[in-house]
């Protein structure tokens, strides 16, 4: 989740407020936008390396906290940390049986871009469906998601699968997100639940 994009003015922003990256900002302003996130939720952060969103979270609720990637995290006061691929098939149960109730998920998940447009929005596509799935396991009916995706050939069909799922969905582009990106991040409220969980919570 780290910048990609060197040490613009937005950076220099995050460095001097404390933030371990500029993405910080994109979940402030679209939390003030739409607020996802309640005082007491239970929080699952997808590809949450560095930490800049773990720590807006942990502004924003006193509930548990969990964030998830490859990459270890460095420690953040009262945030929980697993190093594990989202795609571990025995992840959503380790993660009900740590939160209990999970309210919200947010993915700013994205791949290591190669310069290839085509391939790299395939590619955030897939980790897109991946996020998509996990949140679906694992959230409460109700519950919100947060998840990056960029826009391309393949973009309406993911937007279709998460409009399935969820009761009210949005897109937003936040002004944090550098000129010419065709990332978009898309807000998903109230999910219906199609399906048991797996296992007791």
């Amino acid at each position: 989740m780290g910048s990609q994009w060197g040490r613009d003015s937005t950076y220099i922003r995050a460095v001097k407020e404390g933030y371990r990256s500029r993405a910080a900002y994109k979940l402030i302003e679209i939390e003030d936008r739409y607020h996802l996130i309640r005082e007491n939720d239970n929080v699952v952060d997808l590809g949450a390396a560095p930490g800049s969103w773990l720590q807006v979270v942990k502004s924003l609720t006193r509930g548990t906290i969990i964030g998830i990637d490859l990459s270890p995290i460095a420690p953040i006061e009262g945030v929980q940390t697993l190093v594990v691929d989202m795609t571990d098939p025995s992840l959503p149960k380790r993660v009900r049986s740590m939160i209990g109730t999970v309210n919200v998920v947010i993915s700013d998940v994205a791949p290591k871009l190669s310069g290839h447009k085509s391939y790299d929005q395939a590619r955030s596509m897939a980790l897109g469906e991946e996020a998509l799935t996990f949140a679906c396991k694992v959230l409460k009916p109700g519950g919100n998601f947060l998840v990056k995706a960029f826009q391309g050939e393949d973009f309406n069909g993911f937007l279709a699968k998460i409009k399935e799922q969820f009761l009210s969905v949005r897109t937003y582009r936040t002004k944090a997100t550098r000129k010419g990106s065709s990332e978009i991040y898309i807000i998903a409220k109230n999910f219906v639940s199609t399906h048991e969980t797996e296992g007791p919570i």
